[in-house]
């Protein structure tokens, strides 16, 4: 009975081991099936990084230096993909609000572009002028008193007594009285009154009156707003003395700044249109008539000059404006971009650019911009008529870009070819780590 049960043990362990052999060396040759596999389809496969860090760039697989995961071989796609493309998805260009401009294939302002200059009203420096008394004496009753008034000539400003005026009435009597006797005499007298600006009204009255003035009245030479009063009423003055200084209205200055850049389409005798936001609607036309031969070094800009007619009084001296010139653009380049499709980078100007308006991929590309006018920049170089130009959303691509280790504004460089990112350190077997180590 013994022998029976020994018997039954060992052939079952013989079995066991036998179908243990069976089992494992079947896996060990399925393993080595699926090694060789591998190998064959990875065999052409010259880079490799990690799903979670796509900067990873090894030339054999292994563990990634950062996260330890498995490297992943990169795809034909992957290696001949250009870092200045961005690929997002629907949902990512609705939330970004990604917008583009179809550059036209003839511009609309190819023939003709308006430069747009900031200025200001001001007073032309011969229309100031100063009212000065003719004769000396005191002032009894000064009629002017608050700046900005305006003055109109022949209205009444002041009254002076003066002793000098009184004297020459008097004689002016006796040579009225004798006028016939000796009208040489009498001529002198009135010619002398009148040297002092006395109208012939006033010395008619003291004839008829026999009644010299006593407090004459003066008038005033010019019309225009009062500026700044120099006397006031009980002074003192002289002939010649000053009274106040007005500021003629009738004629204005459009002076405005002008960059370097659009000095060359500028020249006297060239139409400007000029309008203010005190005025919507009016415009006022006049020609250049001066430009400054130097440039104001703080602002870096040049003087410009117009001269305005005023005679209705609108504008006012200190009113902000905007000159407008009408500039013949037929030589010009002709590609214009909206300015919100431009991003800087320091020294370069880039934009994104979709090559194909039904695939959600952005390529990045540098442009040399030319001057600036109605919300545009002149296109030098960078860009073809038929193009798509992101004008919104910009910055969420170029932030994918960076997310994605991609080319971006703040990495672009014109002159860099592609190559993996550098290493920062060597990793143990050889490999090199990547960037973000």
């Amino acid at each position: 009975m013994k022998t029976k049960q020994i018997i039954w043990i060992l052939t079952a362990l013989m079995i066991g081991v036998l179908t243990g052999k069976f089992i494992f060396s079947g896996k060990n040759h399925q393993s080595i099936q699926e090694r060789e596999e591998i190998q064959a389809e990875t065999k052409h496969v010259e880079h490799w990084t990690c799903s979670m860090h796509p900067q990873i760039d090894l030339p054999q697989p292994g563990k990634c230096p950062i996260c330890g995961m498995d490297l992943i071989p990169k795809t034909e796609n992957n290696t001949q993909e250009s870092d200045h493309l961005i690929k997002l998805t629907p949902r990512a260009i609705a939330l970004a609000g990604v917008e583009t401009y179809t550059i036209p294939g003839k511009n609309r302002q190819d023939d003709e572009k308006i430069l747009e200059f900031p200025g200001e009203i001001q007073i032309i420096p011969e229309n100031r002028v100063i009212q000065t008394s003719d004769f000396g004496g005191r002032i009894e009753k000064f009629l002017v008193q608050n700046p900005g008034e305006l003055v109109k000539k022949g209205q009444i400003v002041a009254y002076i007594y003066s002793p000098e005026l009184v004297t020459a009435q008097n004689e002016l009597l006796e040579a009225y009285y004798i006028r016939n006797e000796q009208p040489e005499l009498y001529k002198s007298v009135k010619k002398k009154l009148r040297n002092w600006r006395i109208p012939e009204k006033l010395i008619r009255q003291v004839e008829q009156t026999k009644k010299p003035i006593q407090s004459f009245p003066v008038y005033a030479a010019y019309t225009g707003y009062l500026d700044e009063i120099f006397t006031e009423t009980g002074h003192y003055i002289q002939a010649g003395a000053p009274l106040f200084k007005l500021s003629k209205l009738n004629k204005v200055w459009a002076v405005m700044d002008v960059y370097e850049k659009d000095l060359p389409h500028l020249k006297t005798g060239q139409l400007i249109e000029i309008q203010t936001d005190a005025l919507p609607g009016k415009i006022f036309r006049s020609k250049i008539d001066f430009i400054s031969p130097v440039m104001n070094p703080v602002t870096r800009t040049i003087e410009v000059r117009a001269t305005l007619n005023n005679n209705s009084l609108l504008l006012k001296p200190g009113m902000i404006i905007t000159g407008k010139v009408k500039v013949d653009n037929k030589t010009g380049v002709g590609i214009l971009i909206p300015k919100t499709a431009v991003l800087w980078t320091g020294k370069r100007s880039i934009v994104f650019v979709q090559p194909d308006k039904s695939i959600p991929e952005f390529e990045l590309r540098e442009i040399v911009l030319g001057n600036e006018h109605n919300g545009y920049y002149e296109i030098l170089e960078g860009l073809n008529p038929g193009e798509n130009v992101v004008v919104k959303g910009a910055f969420t691509i170029d932030a994918a870009a960076q997310l994605e280790g991609k080319k971006s504004m703040l990495t672009y460089d014109r002159n860099e070819k592609e190559k993996p990112a550098k290493p920062s350190m060597k990793c143990g077997g050889g490999m090199k780590c990547g960037a973000g180590m």
